[in-house]
């Protein structure tokens, strides 16, 4: 017998320990190498932890435990043939002997009970039971039936009616479920974010008109010409990266009793995922292109969906932007995601009666907010940055031309 031991890798600078989130396989499975066996939650992501060689596998550790970078989790007897291997040939002369009538019809009753069809996977089960899906209305591409987490997961993005919900039970009963340490830590941060700086929130409207006039021209060409389209948040990000020029202290953060200034925006764009809300960063935006920024989000909030996203992903951020306006939020006060110093919310666009040139004319409107530590932003910075983001996305040339008016420029003022 070759025994492997299997180590906790380390998933990323600062991470000393993680928590088994879900074994993929059971005790005593026969295992590929490189094969998914287990999920482990990290202070910052979900990570799949894969087998470095065939064999049979012998946990060491269970669900929930708590374990340290380095620590082994299981064992796997890599001089072992794969199980399923002997079993069918020690039956498959059982087979003939019965009528061969009945050897068509048998196959169909069997499958239906076997552990395969119509079942979850451990990872699929435990997202379905945290999202309270309904497994009727998920299509299994798995082995012999088997829902596999991508079902689930693409079931989820392609969104649900109301009957593919389970819905209240009816019941006075309780349930209690640990929370995984990825939501204890993002809990811990949050209440730290809270008592450890001098949050205020400042408040503007934008017309999203200009905007959304430049969408409905050219998206076509745009998504035809980039493979990419044309959103509102790469916008937002070129808006933002402009403004921190003008305002380095909105892109700053505080280290004891120094400041410490970045000559670069890497912007966290807050994203949604089976496992709860994630802020990966797109890195130097200040150099990119709206197709650029289009391309980045879009590849960083597809490997959040797939639960693939990594803590290098989303660690150095310098500024961060969320949009609550996706669930339909009208108004929010942003938490400042640590060690930043300012992040920006954007909100649902509405149809508001507002006054343009003295006559009262309807335009659609976001209102955005920005969460800023007023140890390190003052007042006056705070506004006047969020007046620049307002300036850039109302006249979207600027962002061509860096803030300045394209008039000012051609005159040289």
């Amino acid at each position: 017998m070759s025994l492997l031991e299997m180590k906790v890798p380390s998933p990323g600078e600062s991470i000393s320990e993680v928590e088994i989130a879900t074994w993929l396989v059971a005790d005593g499975d026969y295992v590929e190498k490189d094969q998914a066996i287990a999920e482990v939650d990290s202070d910052k992501a979900t990570l799949e932890l894969p087998a470095e060689e065939s064999g049979i596998i012998t946990l060491k550790a269970a669900e929930g435990d708590v374990v340290k970078v380095g620590q082994v989790v299981c064992l796997i007897d890599t001089s072992a043939a794969p199980a399923q291997s002997a079993a069918p040939k020690t039956e498959a002369p059982a087979a003939p002997a019965a009528a061969p009538a009945a050897a068509a019809p048998n196959p169909d009753p069997v499958k239906p009970a076997s552990y395969a069809s119509g079942s979850a996977s451990p990872a699929a089960a435990k997202i379905i039971k945290e999202n309270n899906v309904n497994t009727a209305a998920i299509q299994a591409s798995g082995k012999d039936g088997r829902i596999t987490k991508q079902d689930v997961l693409a079931a989820m993005s392609a969104g649900f009616s109301t009957e593919a919900t389970q819905g209240w039970g009816g019941t006075r009963e309780q349930s209690r479920e640990k929370m995984s340490m990825l939501r204890r830590k993002i809990a811990e941060r949050l209440v730290s974010v809270k008592n450890e700086t001098a949050m205020l929130t400042t408040f503007n409207e934008v017309d999203m008109k200009p905007i959304m006039d430049i969408r409905a021209k050219y998206k076509d060409a745009f998504a035809k010409h980039h493979e990419v389209n044309l959103g509102f948040m790469s916008f937002f990000t070129k808006a933002v990266t402009e403004a921190l020029k003008l305002f380095p202290a909105v892109n700053a953060q505080i280290d004891g009793n120094e400041m410490i200034f970045h000559d670069y925006a890497d912007i966290g764009i807050a994203v949604s995922s089976p496992k709860g809300l994630m802020v990966p960063v797109v890195r130097n935006a200040e150099q990119m292109s709206l197709a650029d920024i289009e391309r980045e989000i879009k590849r960083l909030a597809i490997k959040a969906r797939d639960g693939k996203i990594t803590p290098e992903d989303m660690s150095g951020g310098t500024f961060t932007i969320t949009n609550g306006g996706v669930f339909g939020s009208m108004l929010s006060t942003p938490i400042i995601n640590p060690p930043q110093s300012a992040i920006l919310g954007m909100h649902n666009v509405v149809e508001r009666p507002v006054a343009i040139n003295g006559k009262v004319e309807i335009r659609p409107i976001m209102y955005v907010a920005l969460s800023y530590d007023h140890r390190i932003i003052d007042g006056k910075e705070s506004v006047g940055f969020l007046v620049k983001v307002k300036e850039m996305l109302e006249n979207p040339e600027r962002m061509i031309f860096g803030s300045k008016d394209p008039m000012e420029i051609l005159l040289g003022l």
